[in-house]
């Protein structure tokens, strides 16, 4: 019989320890979750993209696994036919963006899509880009690793 009260005494102890240890984690930890305002992002240069800034949010798109990021587009800023290797998820966080489907720009197939929007881009398929007249902020997310691929390579902006 006391031997079972000093098991149940050790059980109390390491879960309430572990509870303790629990608490000091910090609020940003695999346990918690992940919280981001705006202010804590920090903007880097894009490193497959000249003229775009990154702000890595979760994971690291080049690697394996999941990733979330934000790209910050000039205003005006144009993106020729290109595609990636996995299937990608966009939010519209300001400005307007737009996008089309096809193998070559065409400014007639383009969809304005304000903040707030969403869509998805499959893998694979070839889309091009124009931001409006205002800088646009996209969050974009997706298991990678990623990439990019120009239809025409004479296109890419990292030239």
């Amino acid at each position: 019989m006391r031997k079972m009260k000093n098991v149940k005494l050790l059980a109390a102890m390491v879960i309430m320890s572990g509870l303790v240890a629990g608490a000091a984690i910090a609020a940003d930890s695999p346990v918690t979750g992940i919280m981001i305002t705006p202010d804590q992002l920090t903007w880097k240069a894009s490193p497959r993209v000249v003229g775009l800034e990154n702000a890595d949010m979760v994971g690291n798109s080049s690697k394996d696994g999941a990733y979330v990021y934000r790209v910050k587009f000039p205003a005006n800023y144009k993106m020729e036919a290109h595609s990636h290797p996995e299937d990608r998820n966009y939010t519209i966080i300001s400005g307007t963006w737009n996008v089309g489907w096809g193998e070559k720009f065409d400014a007639a197939k383009l969809k304005a899509l304000p903040p707030g929007s969403f869509y998805t881009e499959p893998g694979n398929v070839p889309h091009f880009l124009l931001a409006g007249d205002e800088p646009v902020v996209v969050q974009i997310s997706g298991t990678g690793p990623s990439g990019v691929k120009y239809v025409d390579p004479a296109n890419a902006p990292t030239k």
